[in-house]
Order: structure tokens, then sequence, then C-alpha cells
């Protein structure tokens, strides 16, 4: 299914590349770099991960709507109008932090750094939690919630968000990172790193398969521009006594 559409999208791509001005090359950006804690061996110029704080606001005895999430953007919490239980509260604050040294989680590859999420005030509803991972390394199944940085962790389930990201619903603060069982690395998750990496090839396809295309038409606007000169000359030799 997902080589059909790789596949699909290529052609669409191809097709509209060629009917296009060169601008239509332009949108197309690296994916951001992971910042690691502790980065694989294969990760070269790794720059430590962010925190993030949020002080969310107490409006008429309800909390409000808002999301914390840290400043390199690997992590997003997202918490609905009246989330937290907030007696005696006016601000409620929230921090997201990577946790270092790297905790042990036997029996699970973590393919996110763990994060330690807290708040001074408890929840009531639950917060959506979306960690973007890296596209060097194969996607996650789950992400998993321990209330110690040693574990154990339980996994949350979860699902795909935007490119790169991987999203689930928690009413506890603790250790969250993305990952998956040991050993149960799957053809969706090679898929994932083949995915950018296709693209890619595809977008450099395009690109050196355009420049005969451009030399083509560069010589033609020259001879055009040659037969130009040459009819001008010969209409002003005319036109001479």
């Amino acid at each position: 299914m997902r080589l059909g559409l790789l596949a699909s999208a290529a052609i669409v791509y191809l097709l509209a590349a060629w009917s296009v001005a060169p601008g239509f090359y332009d949108g197309f950006t690296p994916v951001q770099p992971y910042n690691w804690v502790c980065p694989p061996f294969h990760v070269a110029n790794n720059v430590a991960p962010s925190t993030g704080h949020l002080d969310i606001k107490v409006l008429g005895g309800v909390s409000d709507a808002n999301s914390a999430f840290t400043d390199d953007g690997q992590v997003v919490v997202g918490f609905l109008p009246g989330a937290f239980d907030v007696t005696g509260k006016q601000l409620i604050a929230v921090d997201v932090a990577p946790v270092a040294p790297c905790p042990s989680h036997p029996g699970l590859t973590f393919v996110t750094n763990v994060y330690h999420l807290t708040a001074d005030a408890p929840l009531v509803k639950d917060m959506t939690v979306v960690m973007r991972f890296s596209d060097l390394v194969p996607a996650p199944s789950f992400i998993y919630f321990s209330p110690n940085p040693d574990g154990p962790w339980t996994s949350l389930g979860g699902h795909d968000g935007q490119p790169f990201t991987y999203v689930a619903s928690s009413r506890q603060f603790g250790y969250y990172a993305a990952g998956y069982p040991e050993g149960a690395v799957t053809s969706r998750s090679r898929s994932s790193q083949l995915l950018p990496i296709a693209v890619a090839i595809l977008i450099i396809g395009v690109l050196v398969a355009g420049i005969p295309l451009a030399v083509i038409n560069r010589r033609r606007a020259g001879r055009k521009g040659a037969e130009a000169e040459d009819d001008d000359d010969d209409e002003e030799d005319e036109d001479s006594p």
C-alpha cells in the first residue's frame, strides 16, 4: 500500500514538475535534525535537546486551553479547557524536559529521548502528547509512559501524526518516550526510513533530467536571437543606397 502511494506520488510530482516554472522546486527542504540526549552512533553534529515551560491561566475557575512544547518542537503537549483540577490555583505551571543520562529500558527500543512531563496540578481530562522522531531511525509503534525514569514502562498505544511524529493520549504526568518492543522492527519501520530517501532521489532525478531541457531551450533562444539580428542586418543593407 505504501509503495503504491509512493509510486503514485512520484508520478504526480514528475508530471507537475515538467509543467510548471522552475520555482516549483523551491518548497522542498530537508527534515529538521533530531536533537539527542544520547545520539545513535551514525549521527554527527548533534545538538542538545531543549526544554519547555508553560503557565496556563485559570479563567472563571477553569484552566485555559493551551499547549506546552520544547523550544526545538520535539515534544508538544496539548490541554483542553478544564483539563486540570484548579483548586486553589490562578496559574498552572507545566514543564517538559529531556532526561539525562538516558534511562535504561530493557525489552524496549526507544527512538526518541525520554522526556519528563510535570505540572503543579493534577489532570481531570486527557492531555495529548505529540513526540517527533528522527528520519534516521525506525518509526515507533507506541508511546510509552513510566512514573519513574527506569520503569516499568507501559504502552499508551498511539498513532501517526504529522510526518515523523507519533501521538497518544494520557492523564498522567511522568516520563514519556516513543519506541517499539525490542526486536520488533517491521516493514513499516523500514519504509519510514526509505520514504525520505526515495523522495530525495526522485527530486534529484527530476532536477538532473531538467538540465538538458534547459540547455536546449537556451540554445534555441540563442539561435532565434542570432536569426533576428541577421534579419535586422539584411533590412539595413536593403535600405542603404
